[in-house]
């Protein structure tokens, strides 16, 4: 059983904490367990409760109203909710619920049916960022284990892989370098990346997570790609971001190499004449289509 925190459930539900004592306080569908201690925490119940509680009245129901609906009731309501974003929404948390209690299969259950009706990109876009998010959330407070956040990065990973393979090899398409440098080890964006560039016509060089950037200079001077991409998702503490870029400036000055991630939009440093910084997926997506399209 895991324990979380009243900010946990505010970061996680988008509910205000204050708001969150208030409804405890008011109504019977949420009561915080204490520790030894004294200090409230939540179980992976009560965090599936908050996170329902939270769909519905964002979509029209009131609190009374809900707090008044056996649980099976609840999860009818939101399996009625017709708006887009309810329906993306409703996913999220159930993959999260899945993640906390490790259900594997029915993680994997709801991922497939997503990707088979809306297609991958989609998928990535409207599902799996939006979960990663929240799982940021969680590891950033120490509130999930690494099994469980191994266990879904590495299935969405998969999920990546046999979509990138299954998309049509172009002989004739620009030539688009992907890597992570030493220090980063997340890969997940930067497959997604790789499967953009793919479906709309690049041919693909994958140097994969964590490239020395030696090796990174001698595979763009042998192969050279008419493209390099890097999506920064969650550094080490010694990443240097500044480093990365004179590298970049000095062994490959010829190379146009895009930046992407979240480490760009906090970034104060003016890149280099060949490095592009990308602040958002929308806009990530648009340069490779206008790139492909030249």
């Amino acid at each position: 059983m895991s324990a979380f925190t009243i900010k946990d459930l505010e970061n996680l539900s988008g509910i205000k904490a204050h708001t969150i004592r208030m409804w405890e306080q008011r109504y019977n569908f949420l009561k915080p367990q204490r520790s030894c201690t004294n200090i409230r925490y939540y179980t992976n119940e009560q965090l599936k409760t908050i996170l329902n509680i939270a769909l519905l009245n964002k979509y029209g129901y009131k609190i009374s109203h809900i707090d008044r609906m056996h649980p099976d009731e609840i999860c009818s309501r939101i399996l009625e909710l017709r708006e887009a974003e309810a329906a993306q929404e409703r996913i999220v948390n159930e993959l999260l619920q899945d993640m906390v209690d490790l259900c594997t299969d029915t993680f994997e259950s709801t991922l497939n049916k997503y990707i088979a009706a809306n297609g991958m990109e989609r998928t990535v876009k409207e599902i799996i960022f939006p979960f990663l998010e929240k799982i940021g959330i969680l590891w950033q407070t120490g509130h999930i284990l690494p099994a469980q956040e191994h266990f879904v990065t590495n299935l969405i990973r998969q999920k990546l892989i046999v979509a990138i393979d299954g998309l049509p090899y172009q002989p004739d398409g620009k030539k688009c370098m992907l890597y992570l440098p030493p220090g980063e080890h997340h890969e997940l964006g930067l497959l997604f990346l790789t499967y953009i560039v793919k479906s709309r016509g690049g041919r693909i060089i994958y140097l994969g997570a964590n490239v020395p950037m030696d090796d990174v200079a001698s595979v763009s001077k042998s192969l050279k790609p008419d493209m390099a991409f890097i999506h920064l998702t969650s550094t080490s503490p010694q990443f240097n971001f500044a480093r990365l870029l004179r590298q970049i400036e000095q062994n490959m000055p010829d190379l146009l190499t895009c930046i992407s991630g979240s480490i760009v939009n906090d970034c104060r440093h003016t890149p280099p004449a060949n490095v592009l910084f990308k602040y958002s997926l929308p806009e990530m997506t648009s340069f490779v289509e206008s790139f492909y399209n030249q």
